[in-house]
C-alpha cells in the first residue's frame, strides 16, 4: 500500500507571528511550497532529473490551503504529502501539515503541478516514466 511521505520539519518563529499571537496565514506558503519540492525528489523525480531526462519541469497551476488550528513560536511542525490525481498534463498533491509532538492536524495543501516545456514556454504532456512514478504514490481517496 503507498504511504503519505515525509516531506519537511520546520519550527514556528515569532516572526511568523501575527498581531493575533499566531502564525500569519502567509507563513503558510512557504512551507508548503518547499514541501512541494521536496516530493518530487522523495518520489525519485527532482527537478535535475526531469529536465535532464524528460525535457520538462512543472509549475504550480493552482494552490488550495485549508487552515485548521493555530499554530504559535515554538511548535514543531512536519510536512507529509501523497498524489491524489494524475491528469494528462499535471497532477495534484495532497499536503498535511502537522504538529511534530501532538501529531495534530493545522492545515493541509492542495496544489495543481502542471508539466511544462522550458523550450517552447507551454505545458507539456505528461511523459510516461514520470506518470509511472506518480501512479506508485497515489492515493486519490486522500483529496480534499
Amino acid at each position: 500500500m503507498t504511504e503519505r511521505l515525509e516531506l519537511l520539519r520546520g519550527v514556528v518563529h515569532p516572526w511568523h507571528h501575527d498581531h493575533f499571537g499566531h502564525m500569519n496565514v502567509r507563513h503558510y506558503a512557504p512551507f508548503f511550497d518547499d514541501a512541494s519540492y521536496h516530493m518530487w525528489t522523495r518520489i525519485g523525480l527532482p527537478y535535475s532529473v526531469m529536465q535532464a531526462e524528460h525535457g520538462v519541469h512543472c509549475v504550480s497551476a493552482q494552490a488550495t490551503t485549508r487552515f485548521v488550528r493555530e499554530l504559535t513560536a515554538g511548535d514543531l511542525i512536519v510536512i507529509d504529502g501523497v498524489v491524489t490525481r494524475i491528469g494528462t498534463k499535471s497532477t495534484t498533491f495532497h499536503l498535511r501539515l502537522h504538529h511534530a509532538d501532538t501529531g495534530a492536524l493545522h492545515a493541509s495543501y492542495d496544489v495543481v503541478e502542471v508539466f511544462f516545456d522550458p523550450a517552447a514556454r507551454a505545458s507539456a504532456p505528461m511523459p510516461d516514466g514520470v506518470r509511472a512514478r506518480l501512479e506508485a504514490h497515489l492515493l486519490p481517496d486522500m483529496a480534499g
